[in-house]
């Protein structure tokens, strides 16, 4: 029987019996007939040159129940575009590429700003929002997976775990959340994870005082993680930030529109490792620096909508607050990895806790200049109500680029 603990907020399938990945999928494609799955692929052109996506491609090739799959992809040319319609074709599956920045998809995505309702930068976030469009236009999909495209260390098994939670006929599950150790080459990765958000969120605790949101984020293993699956109709009333705070919008959604008994979070890999961003110090709008910045403001804005007040002094106390809580959970992530013969630089640990204290001030002060910021993508739900053919479109013009002549 599967070890699972309730975690006093969402059911955690932790430390599952490793089935063999054919016995899964065997049940996962019964499960199918039920609810039809899909996965939903971001992905930037650069990932296609890289070493981890023909492996990933290679290892969907295998995966019998999968009704669809459906790849954002970003900054490519026509050349690039027509080099991924390759690149992809070997997939057996119902395929289809999301060229973004494609003429096609380029004026709709002008339409919709134009009433106000497209997303106002580029990112992963508005990637995703794109494809969830196009997976709700598609209509082939009841139930969608969403994994990241720089999994160095992917293997099917973890997409079946993922999705098996949302696809059992028996459970009532509508969102899973994937999470698995940061351990790779001997070392204690996920540095923002572990040094910015468990810190930021004790330390949000002790300023604010206990809410129920935040024991609610607290309570995922792995918070940031890219990849999970959910029932395709909660793709049409969430609403996401653009940026790097994706995963704690779409986390934030999901407290507010549903029950968390409909939630859960499960154990998919043993090890996993992918493209480890730079620090970045130096320049604000890359790295895990724009990553900092941006996952702040997203938790702002959430305690915002939640009635919680902010000034200048309460981020410069939740500053100083981060950074005690930060500077101990060092020393036992330190004690962590000695005990399980890992290795984990201290200086450079409290360099990015250094940076990421900095940054939480100054995503405070950009959060209070500019009150009217419009912080999220508006949801599918609100698009369609504004442009009720607009789903139809997106479908045909994805048909057309992946069809016919670009």
């Amino acid at each position: 029987m599967s070890d699972f603990h309730q975690n006093g907020v969402i059911t955690d399938f932790h430390n599952l019996t490793r089935r063999p990945v054919e016995a899964l999928e065997q049940e996962l494609c019964q499960f199918s007939k039920r609810r039809p799955m899909g996965l939903i692929l971001p992905s930037l052109f650069s990932e296609l040159e890289g070493p981890a996506l023909s492996a990933i491609v290679d290892e969907l090739v295998k995966v019998p129940y999968l009704n669809e799959i459906v790849i954002g992809l970003d900054r490519a040319d026509r050349d690039q575009f027509l080099y991924a319609r390759e690149f992809f074709s070997r997939l057996p599956q119902h395929t289809r590429i999301l060229w973004n920045d494609g003429p096609r998809l380029r004026a709709l995505d002008q339409e919709l700003e134009s009433h106000g309702l497209g997303a106002l930068e580029p990112g992963k976030g508005r990637n995703v929002w794109y494809c969830a469009g196009y997976v709700l236009s598609s209509g082939r999909s009841t139930v969608v997976g969403l994994h990241d495209c720089d999994i160095l260390t992917y293997d099917r098994s973890l997409l079946a775990r993922l999705m098996y939670p949302v696809t059992h006929p028996r459970f009532n599950y509508s969102f899973c959340k994937g999470y698995y150790p940061r351990i790779a080459e001997g070392k204690l990765n996920g540095r923002v994870s572990r040094l910015m958000v468990t810190p930021l969120l004790r330390a949000l605790k002790t300023v604010c005082g206990p809410l129920p949101y935040l024991d609610y984020l607290d309570s995922f293993r792995y918070p940031l993680s890219g990849e999970f699956a959910m029932r395709s109709d909660v793709l049409e009333g969430i609403r996401i930030p653009a940026d790097w705070g994706l995963e704690i919008g779409v986390l934030s959604e999901l407290q507010r529109n549903y029950s968390l008994r409909q939630l859960c979070q499960v154990d998919i890999a043993d090890t996993y490792d992918h493209k480890h961003q730079p620090v970045s110090e130096e320049d604000a709008n890359s790295g895990l620096n724009r990553m900092s910045l941006d996952i702040a403001k997203a938790l702002y804005r959430k305690l915002a909508t939640q009635g919680v007040s902010f000034s200048s002094e309460d981020f410069r106390t939740l500053k100083a607050t981060y950074y005690r809580f930060a500077l101990d959970l060092i020393e036992a992530y330190d004690h962590d990895a000695t005990m399980n013969g890992l290795s984990l630089d201290r200086h450079c640990e409290e360099q990015a806790v250094e940076l990421f204290a900095s940054n939480l001030l100054e995503a405070g002060n950009l959060f209070l200049d500019n009150p009217r910021e419009r912080p999220f993508i508006p949801s599918w739900n609100r698009v369609q109500a504004a442009v009720p053919d607009v789903l139809a479109r997106m479908h045909e013009a994805v048909e057309l680029d992946n069809q016919g002549k670009v």
